[in-house]
């Protein structure tokens, strides 16, 4: 490739890479990429948008202040910011000036903060399960069990266990020695690509990487089908109507969140041959795809939410 170049540190006869360069776009010709620019410049800056209003009316409309399911939305908001953050305006840089490096350092720190807030949306996608659960199979014990206090350290408690998830694998792919291959055949500094760049085997932290991603993806999903599986059975008891409409239409929704997250992650994240063309429309999409789609899907589709940013909006209270 015409974009590989070596750019290293020689120190006691030991070659280290010090930047990479991500070729996932080279084999697209300008037209293509000024298009797919456009398409992700417009895509994040309405998933920022959006969920900043989000936050905001949060922040600002006291009555969702002492809900719980807002609590955990507002903080849902604001992963979904830092996550597309991580990633996407490094895509735009790249889709503009092809071959320009991203240093050793900064790849990792992607690498990181990408899985980590992987992470912590999976976790956060299961507490929000566990909240329509209670709410809906538990509405008398709910205020006592999903306290706002209760909600916060349920929050911060996803926020602590998603960025402490992936230390382990993260810190042994950085000890990998890349001898002169600086190139990886992605947009984003993901495990595939790292471990393929790897002149020298790594199962540990291969082995490491996949079975915390597989842990994480199907305890999670697990355990919110099986709250969903229990609040439908519920519902389905209720007498017909608005409330049994409501009910469904708040679990599809969430539903319908995890279904498109979980579905594209789970090709780069628990198969570990997972790579080339498919892979890389796997990571585009749920790294720019789903977190718009969650915007419109499960926050702006909910009629208290709507209602409440309008108030902010005009100022009332």
């Amino acid at each position: 490739s015409s974009f590989c170049f070596c750019d290293i540190i020689h120190s006691n006869d030991s070659i280290a890479v010090t930047k990479f360069i991500l070729l996932g776009f080279a084999s697209m010709d300008w037209e293509s990429r000024t298009f797919l620019c456009s398409l992700l410049s417009s895509a994040y800056t309405g998933t920022l948008a959006g969920n900043l209003c989000i936050v905001w009316t949060v922040l600002r409309d006291s009555h969702l202040q002492c809900l719980p399911m807002y609590i955990l939305l507002g903080n849902f908001s604001w992963l979904e910011i830092s996550y597309v953050t991580t990633t996407v305006p490094k895509m735009l840089s790249d889709l503009v000036s092809l071959g320009f490096p991203i240093s050793f350092p900064a790849c990792f720190m992607q690498f990181y903060f990408f899985l980590a807030m992987g992470a912590t949306k999976c976790l956060f996608l299961a507490a929000m399960a566990l909240d329509r659960y209670l709410a809906i199979c538990h509405p008398l014990c709910y205020p006592v069990l999903m306290s706002p206090h209760s909600c916060w350290v349920l929050a911060s408690s996803c926020w602590l266990i998603g960025f402490l998830w992936f230390i382990v694998p993260v810190t042994l792919i950085s000890q990998l020695s890349f001898c002169c291959t600086n190139t990886l055949d992605h947009f984003v500094c993901d495990p595939a690509p790292l471990l393929a760049a790897s002149c020298t085997p790594a199962p540990q932290a291969e082995h490491s990487c996949y079975a915390l991603s597989s842990l994480v993806i199907f305890a999670t999903i697990l355990f919110i089908l099986a709250s969903y599986g229990l609040v439908i059975r519920a519902v389905l008891r209720l007498p017909a109507g608005a409330g049994q409409h409501k009910a469904f239409s708040t679990c599809s929704s969430h539903l319908a969140v995890v279904g498109q997250f979980y579905g594209s992650g789970m090709v780069n994240y628990v198969n570990p041959a997972a790579s080339g063309a498919s892979g890389k429309v796997e990571t585009l999409f749920y790294t720019v795809g789903t977190p718009l789609l969650n915007l419109l899907i499960y926050s702006l589709r909910n009629k208290e939410m709507k209602q409440a940013l309008k108030r902010t909006l005009l100022g009332e209270q």
